[in-house]
C-alpha cells in the first residue's frame, strides 16, 4: 500500500509559485538546423558496424543466405539440358551372331530448359528478395530491442538516484526526529518511502534484465559494449520520404514470387507436350560365313492418354491467381502500415518534444526546491514524498515516452523502406538530395 496522500492547496500553491519563479529550463534537443545547412549526425559508424555484426552472427541471416545460395544453385541445375544420352550395347550368340551399339537421345522441343530456367531465374529473385527482407527485419528488431536496452538502463539509473535521495532523506529524517522537528509517524513515513523505492528500484532492474535478454536474443554475445544511443529526440517524420509502394522489399519479394509462380505455369504446360527420343544403332551381324553391317534409326514418342498433365496445369495457375492476389493484398497492408507507423510516431514524437521543452523535464531544479522547502519547514513530510515521488514518475514516464517515440521511429523507417538507407547515412527527398538527420 503506497504511504503517500494527496497535496495540500497550499503548498502546491507554494511550490507552483516557486517554480514559476526559477530560471527557466532551456530545451534539452537542439534546435532544428536552418535550411541548406548540415545538421550534426544521430549515426556513428558503430552502430553501422554493430548491425553489420549482428548480420554476421544471425542464424535467421545465415538460413536465409543458405537458401538463397540452394535457389542460385536450383536456377543453374534448371538451365543444364533436360535428358542425358544413353548409350546400349548389345550382344548374341546364337544361328545368328550379333555385335551391336545404341545411343538414344531425348529431345527437347517443347521448350522445357527454358520454362525451368525462367523459372529458377524467378525464384533467384524470389530469394534476393527474402533475404534482404529479413537483413532488414533483424536490423529494425535489434534497433528496437537496442534502444529499449539502452533507455532501460537510464531509467535505472534514475531509480538509483531516486534510492540514493530516499536514503538521504530517511537519514535527514531521523536526523529531524532526534531533536523533536518531526513527529514518530513522519519518521516512520520516510522509512516506508525508502523501503518503496527499494522495491521499485528492483523492478527496474529486473526490466533492464529482460532489455537486455531482449537484445541478446538477436545478436548473441557479439556485442559486448553497445553503441550510445543519441540524447537528443529522433529526426521528424517529414525528414524522410518514404518509397513508393511498389519499391518496397515486401512488394519486391511478392511480386518475385509472382513471377515465380507464373514461370510456374509455363514449366507445367510445357511438361505437357511428349518429348520424342531419337535412337542410333549400329554393329554388325554374322549369319554362318556371310558378315553384314548393320545400322539403324528409331523415333519413339509417348502417349499422354492416361496422363494428360492438365490437373498439374490447373495447379500451377492457380497458384498464380493466388499469387497475383497476395500482392494486391499485400499493397493494402503496406499502405495502411505506413499511415499507421507515420500517424504513430508523429504524436510520440510530439509528445516527447513537448515534455523536453516543458516544466515536467526539469527534475533536478523541482528535486532540489522540494527539499529546499522541506527543510525549511514550509512544507509537510507527506507533501514532500508525494510531490517528489510525482517527479520521479514523471520522470520516469518522459524516457518511457522517448523510448517509444525511438522505437516508433524505427518502426516509421522499416514501414517507408528508409532503415537500411538511414543505417547506411542515405535517407533522400524526393529530389535524391541527402536529408542530414
Amino acid at each position: 500500500m503506497s504511504v503517500f496522500r494527496s497535496v495540500p492547496i497550499g503548498a502546491a500553491c507554494l511550490l507552483y509559485a516557486a517554480l514559476l519563479s526559477a530560471a527557466p529550463v532551456p530545451p534539452l534537443s537542439d534546435p532544428p538546423p536552418a535550411a541548406g545547412t548540415r545538421a550534426p549526425s544521430l549515426l556513428s559508424s558503430p552502430l553501422q558496424d554493430a548491425v553489420r555484426r549482428v548480420w554476421q552472427a544471425s542464424p535467421e541471416v545465415q538460413a536465409a543466405r543458405a537458401d538463397l545460395d540452394a535457389a542460385r544453385a536450383r536456377a543453374r541445375a534448371a538451365a543444364q539440358p533436360l535428358y542425358n544420352p544413353s548409350l546400349s550395347l548389345d550382344a548374341e550368340n546364337a544361328d545368328v551372331n550379333r555385335r551391336t551399339a545404341g545411343l538414344s537421345l531425348a529431345l527437347d522441343l517443347s521448350g522445357k530448359r527454358r520454362a525451368r530456367a525462367s523459372q529458377g531465374d524467378a525464384e533467384v529473385l524470389a530469394a534476393e528478395a527474402t533475404y534482404d527482407l529479413l537483413r532488414r527485419n533483424v536490423a529494425a528488431r535489434w534497433l528496437k530491442a537496442w534502444s529499449a536496452a539502452t533507455l532501460a538502463a537510464r531509467q535505472s539509473e534514475l531509480g538509483r538516484r531516486r534510492l540514493a535521495l530516499m536514503q538521504r532523506f530517511d537519514d535527514l529524517a531521523a536526523q529531524r526526529f532526534k531533536v523533536g522537528d518531526i513527529s514518530s509517524p513522519e519518521r516512520d513515513l520516510a522509512g516506508l518511502a525508502l523501503g518503496e523505492a527499494q522495491v521499485q528500484q528492483a523492478t527496474l532492474a529486473g526490466n533492464e534484465a529482460a532489455a537486455r535478454a531482449a537484445l541478446l536474443a538477436i545478436s548473441g554475445d557479439q556485442l559486448t559494449t553497445l553503441p550510445p544511443l543519441p540524447e537528443g529526440l529522433s529526426p521528424a517524420a517529414d525528414r524522410v520520404t518514404p518509397l513508393a509502394v511498389d519499391e518496397l522489399p515486401e512488394l519486391r519479394q511478392a511480386r518475385a514470387q509472382q513471377a515465380s509462380a507464373d514461370a510456374g505455369v509455363q514449366v507445367a504446360r510445357r511438361a505437357r507436350i511428349p518429348d520424342p527420343t531419337l535412337s542410333l544403332t549400329g554393329g554388325q551381324v554374322r549369319s554362318g560365313p556371310r558378315t553384314d553391317q548393320v545400322i539403324g534409326l528409331s523415333v519413339s514418342i509417348p502417349l499422354p492418354v492416361l496422363n494428360t498433365g492438365r490437373a498439374e496445369v490447373d495447379a500451377a495457375r492457380a497458384e498464380a491467381d493466388a499469387a497475383a492476389a497476395g500482392v494486391r493484398s499485400r499493397q493494402f497492408v503496406l499502405r495502411a502500415g505506413l499511415q499507421e507507423a507515420q500517424a504513430r510516431y508523429a504524436a510520440l514524437r510530439g509528445a516527447a518534444e513537448a515534455f523536453r521543452t516543458g516544466r515536467a523535464a526539469a527534475f533536478e531544479d523541482r528535486t532540489a526546491l522540494l527539499e529546499k522547502l522541506w527543510r525549511a519547514g514550509e512544507i509537510s513530510t507527506s507533501d514532500y514524498l508525494v510531490q517528489l515521488k510525482q517527479s520521479l514518475d514523471t520522470a520516469l514516464s518522459g524516457q518511457e515516452l522517448e523510448s517509444q517515440a525511438w522505437q516508433a521511429w524505427f518502426d516509421y523507417l522499416t514501414a517507408a523502406g528508409r532503415l537500411n538507407d538511414w543505417l547506411d547515412g542515405r535517407v533522400q527527398d524526393g529530389h535524391n538530395q541527402e536529408i542530414n538527420r
